[in-house]
This record gives structure tokens, C-alpha cells and sequence, in this order.
């Protein structure tokens, strides 16, 4: 599937790139952004990062006739790092496809194949339903790597909207994974969204399997049958006056051995805009994951509540916090920033205050240098 994308899609961007451009209907367009950062992290060793990172992207379409249309998209990551301590300095990074996929779409349609990034939920800091992306809610670039897979959508007049999904090849944990599916086996699922009252409804699926070669991705040998494992989420989202969501997900894995059989997660939020000032925005939510050998049963669980709080001061100002509270651990995670915009320029500071050791998106990139106490800089341009 990644060869046949990847060829593909160089056809298709090279053959509409040299479109004439007085064409309207036939657009191609080519931006990137440029992000620099640096991280201090204050606690015992001390660490400094320095990074910079460019995503250059082409996007190019054309209509095949008055009904259908083909577009294209294609996107480099470009990174590296140093990170400075007092024992070592480590110095990595990294060039590969960022996005990569062809669409064919109608108004009510849409099919889109390749390298991508898939997500939905009505949650927005803490997402049962993160299945194929790795969105850090701190981050405020809402970057994350996507994943190969053949996606389709059928918009209905009622905004009923229905989605199939197929992947493979995809070799890293995706959302909340500890475990990559296995190389040789594909996943697939599929989502139906329903009007409901104020709002919407909708109920996914997704079946994959953990194979030898995924265990082995954590250096574990010696088992050698497949391990499948199914997932049913349901998520609702409606506004009556503040707005409200859920977010649950069912996980069964079959013959697991390192992991429970049965897990789920819930998440239940409020947002609401306060007339004070410019307008104070306030979202909370509320996370409880639970696991058990057996169902219904729970052996263990987690219970996570998250505040986000965000206040305009100015045209090109905006301040945020974010705090998480661990209601196990008893230990907060604090997060506060400012952003200041001109033109293409973006500039973000922010400090974090948290544990030593991180408990929550333990598997996102990145995620061990906003432990402990710290400030990060970073700068953004667009082009």
C-alpha cells in the first residue's frame, strides 16, 4: 500500500503542478512552517533542548468532471535536536513524509488513501476515542505524526455522515497503544454519526491484531500466536447553553499477555465563555480508565480531571493554563503559556510545573521534558 501511495501521489503532484495557474478550478498550492524551540528543564540533572523543525507541504487538485474531484497532498518532516545535560549531550533527528495521500471526493464523498492523519470524538484534552493520532492537547500546534490507510465518508443531507476505515503498515503505536498492530495483519473499523436533539451521537469500531513481531517491538520473545483485540466507542456532544460531551471506549484483547482483557474509558466535559473582558473560556473534563480481567469487573483504574482556561487580552494575545489533577496519585500537572501573533509569526511561552514522573500520554513524543518544573520558547513561521 505505501509503494503504490507513494508513487501515486508523485504523479499526481508533478502532473498538476505544471497546470496552467490561470485555471480557477484547478489549484496547487505550496506553504511550510518553519518551528524553533527551547527547552529548560529545572529539575535534577538539568536538561536544555535546543530543536528546529520544518514541515514543508504541496497541495494540488483538479476537477475530473462537473461531479468529481481529485486532490492530492504531500509533506515533509524535518527535524533535529540537542539536548544538553549535565551527564551527556544527545543529538538526534529526522527526515520523513509527514503526509502523503490522494483523495477522490464528490460534495457527499469522499475517499482518501495514503499517509494521513484520521481522527474524531467530541473530547478535547483527554480522548478516549485517540485511536490513530497522538494530538498532546499542550502542544499548540496540534501536530502528530499520520498513518497509512484507505479512508471513506459519505456525507448524508441530514448530517448524518458514515465512515469506513482500512490500515496496514503502520509500524509505531498509534493513540493510546502500548503495542504497534502486527506488520502482516490489517485493521479496519468504521463510524456512523447522528443528528440528535442539539447536537450528535455516534458509535465506532475498530479491530486489529498484536502479533510476534509487535512484542518483539518491546524486545519480548517467545509468543507466537496473534493476539486480536476489538474496540466499541460511543461519544455524544450537545450545546444547551454550556456545552457538554462524553467519550467512551470499550477495549477487549484476546489472549494478551502482558495486558488486561478488558479496559475502558470515559470522559465526560463542559465548556463555557464567560463574559468577563475579552471573554474567559473555561473547559473541564473528567477521565476514568479502568481495567479488568473480567466483565463487569474492575481491577484497577485512573481518574484524571483537566481544566483548560483561555482569556484573549489583546488582538494579538492569548493566555492559557491548563492543570491536570491525578485524583491516585494526588499530584497536579500545571501548564500556563502566552502567544503573541504577527502576520506569519508566532511566539509561544510556556511554563510547567508537574512530577517527576509523568503519568499521563506516558507514550507521546517528547512527553519526559515537560516533567518536573521548566519553560519552554518557542517561535513559528509560516510562509
Amino acid at each position: 500500500m505505501k509503494c503504490l501511495t507513494h508513487i501515486g501521489c508523485f504523479l499526481v503532484l508533478f502532473y498538476s503542478s505544471s497546470l496552467s495557474a490561470q485555471e480557477e478550478s484547478r489549484k496547487s498550492e505550496f506553504r511550510g512552517q518553519v518551528i524553533g524551540w527551547t527547552n529548560l528543564n529545572l529539575d535534577k540533572p538539568i536538561q536544555n533542548q535546543w530543536g528546529v523543525r520544518y514541515i514543508p507541504s504541496l497541495t494540488v487538485g483538479t476537477p475530473l468532471n462537473q461531479t468529481w474531484r481529485l486532490d492530492a497532498e504531500m509533506s515533509l518532516n524535518a527535524y533535529g535536536s540537542t539536548l544538553f545535560s549535565e551527564e551527556s549531550t544527545k543529538t538526534s533527528g529526522a527526515l520523513k513524509p509527514y503526509r502523503l495521500w490522494l483523495r477522490l471526493s464528490t460534495d457527499q464523498f469522499e475517499f482518501r488513501a495514503g499517509l494521513q492523519k484520521i481522527n474524531f470524538g467530541s473530547a478535547t484534552m483527554i480522548r478516549p476515542l485517540m485511536w490513530f493520532d497522538r494530538i498532546d492537547p499542550r502542544d499548540p500546534l496540534q501536530l502528530t505524526d499520520g498513518v497509512y490507510a484507505a479512508l471513506a465518508r459519505y456525507y448524508f443531507l441530514n448530517n448524518t455522515n458514515v465512515w469506513f476505515w482500512f490500515l496496514y503498515g503502520n509500524n509505531e503505536p498509534k493513540g493510546w497503544e502500548l503495542l504497534p498492530a502486527s506488520k502482516k495483519q490489517p485493521e479496519y473499523g468504521g463510524r456512523i454519526q447522528l443528528p440528535l436533539s442539539t447536537g450528535e451521537i455516534a458509535l465506532s469500531y475498530h479491530h486489529r491484531q498484536v502479533g510476534p513481531d509487535s512484542l518483539r517491538f518491546q524486545g519480548i520473545t517467545g509468543f507466537y500466536s496473534r493476539q486480536p483485540e476489538d474496540r466499541l466507542g460511543l461519544d455524544g456532544k450537545w450545546d444547551v447553553g454550556p456545552g457538554i460531551w462524553f467519550e467512551e471506549v470499550l477495549k477487549h484483547r484476546y489472549n494478551n499477555v502482558l495486558l488486561p482483557d478488558w479496559e475502558n474509558y470515559l470522559t465526560l466535559g463542559l465548556d463555557y465563555t464567560f463574559g468577563i473582558g475579552n471573554g474567559l473560556s473555561a473547559t473541564v473534563e473528567h477521565f476514568i480508565l479502568s481495567s479488568s480481567e473480567e466483565l463487569p469487573g474492575i481491577s484497577s483504574s485512573t481518574n484524571f480531571t483537566a481544566t483548560t482556561l483561555t482569556y484573549p487580552p489583546g488582538m494579538i494575545d492569548m493566555l492559557s493554563a491548563i492543570v491536570y489533577y491525578n485524583w491516585e496519585e494526588q499530584s497536579l500537572y500545571r501548564f500556563i503559556s502566552w502567544q503573541r501573533t504577527w502576520d506569519k509569526w508566532t511566539f509561544y511561552l510556556l511554563g510547567y510545573w508537574n512530577p517527576g514522573k509523568i503519568a499521563l500520554y506516558r507514550n507521546l513524543e517528547g512527553n519526559y521534558l515537560f516533567a518536573g518544573k521548566g519553560l519552554q520558547v518557542m517561535f513559528v513561521f509560516n510562509h
